[in-house]
């Protein structure tokens, strides 16, 4: 009988904390987290291990409050797509009253653990959770404008490591959040596009033209080329103290075109097989992009 009472106890609480993880998205999240932890690389003079745990709990913990807003405002769509059905809110295991707890408890918490790193570090972060709540996930089922109202706090993350650093918001954070902005696009209508079908079932209009055709695939080019310019401008010495060197540049550079070819591909085959090698290039490039501008800067 103990026996049995002990796994049970042990069963639920694997099964609350893999509820945690999905709400919070914590592969996404993580990855967000990333950005910032990049950013605080590039902006940090001296690198402190302690500002780099505070930012990345302080990160994860808002990032994770977007995204179960998101899910709480989203439950009944996500029920009618199979990749959201099985969601803990969407599915109903979890209960909209706790989640909005939980929400709001990983917002309060995320915004004062960055707010100790500095105040303009917690503006952003939230800034951030208001435009993903409040802006991005309202108008998906609205206008395809979603994604660039997302690409807002989407592009944000690298930045704020620079910011969270530094306390101070200028030209190479701004340089940072352009890159990053700009590679939004091609990111996540490569997702549209795959999962086309799913996200007009629930309602969500996430490609520019609404259609897997010839302009939208046009338009993931374009915002290609431009993510390839923003990524390699600090070469050109006019972003202040955010330095790339010209092989650094030339290794970016080529990342960008890879990832070019492959929107190139989606242009010509407009199939979800090219959707998806483009959605994985995009995930590698902006990786390697954020790990070569750190080793950059401590090698030259």
């Amino acid at each position: 009988m103990a026996l049995s009472t002990v796994t049970n106890r042990t069963f639920s609480l694997a099964l609350i904390v893999d509820d945690f993880k999905q709400i919070t998205k914590v592969g996404l999240t993580l990855s967000v987290v990333f950005s910032s932890v990049m950013g605080y690389l590039l902006g940090a003079d001296i690198v402190s291990i302690k500002e780099l745990l505070v930012l990345g709990i302080g990160g994860y913990f808002t990032v994770g409050a977007s995204n179960i807003f998101n899910q709480i405002i989203e439950r009944d769509l996500d029920k009618q797509m199979q990749r959201t059905a099985n969601r803990p809110i969407a599915s109903g295991r979890m209960p909209v009253n706790m989640a909005l707890a939980i929400a709001s408890t990983c917002a309060i918490f995320g915004i004062a653990t960055l707010y100790y790193l500095n105040p303009k570090t917690a503006m952003f972060g939230a800034i951030s959770i208001f435009l993903y709540t409040c802006v991005y996930t309202p108008l998906k089922t609205i206008t395809p404008l979603a994604v660039f109202a997302g690409a807002f706090p989407g592009a944000i993350p690298f930045m704020l490591g620079w910011v969270a650093a530094t306390n101070n918001f200028g030209i190479e954070p701004g340089t940072l959040f352009m890159i990053q902005f700009f590679w939004q696009f091609p990111h996540f209508w490569a997702i549209g596009w795959k999962l086309h079908d799913q996200y007009t079932k629930a309602g969500f209009k996430m490609l520019p033209t609404g259609k897997r055709d010839k302009a939208t695939a046009l338009q993931i080019i374009m915002y290609t080329l431009w993510m390839i310019l923003a990524s390699v401008f600090p070469v050109t010495g006019l972003t202040g103290s955010l330095h790339l060197s010209i092989p650094a540049a030339v290794i970016i550079f080529i990342l960008g075109v890879i990832m070019l070819l492959y929107a190139f591909r989606l242009y010509r085959k407009r199939d979800d097989k090219s959707a998806r090698a483009l959605m994985l290039a995009s995930v590698s490039y902006i990786s390697l992009m954020q790990i070569i501008y750190v080793i950059d800067k401590f090698i030259s």
